[in-house]
């Protein structure tokens, strides 16, 4: 089922996110050409934008909130194709549509 296989992604897909989070802090921190005090400052948002994203894409899994959590996850690049590809095709499309409408938008002056 759908939940079965989205709890094994969920489990599968926090550690590499994790794992990611921390090289980039590692690599602020062992960076030489900025102040001790900017590579502090760049450490801390990097966890707290790593604390926001597990948030919403791994906190409070149920199946009420199962579709989100498997758009945010899409949306962070933790789902492989082949899982995505797992799910049922209405779960899948939800989930690429829910991804879609998520994605930051670049911003630029609108045209008249």
């Amino acid at each position: 089922s759908d939940w079965r296989l989205l709890t094994s992604v969920h489990r599968a897909a926090l550690d590499p996110y994790c794992s990611r989070v921390l090289d980039e802090c590692a690599e602020t921190i062992r960076t030489p050409d900025t102040s001790p005090h900017d590579r502090y400052l760049r450490l801390y948002h990097l966890v707290r934008e790593g604390d926001q994203n597990i948030a919403v894409a791994f906190n409070d899994l149920r199946r009420s909130t199962a579709t989100q959590r498997l758009a945010a996850m899409i949306l962070l690049g933790v789902v492989t194709d082949e899982e995505l590809n797992s799910f049922s095709l209405a779960t899948r499309n939800s989930a690429v549509a829910l991804a879609d409408i998520s994605r930051p938008r670049k911003t630029g002056k609108a045209r008249r």
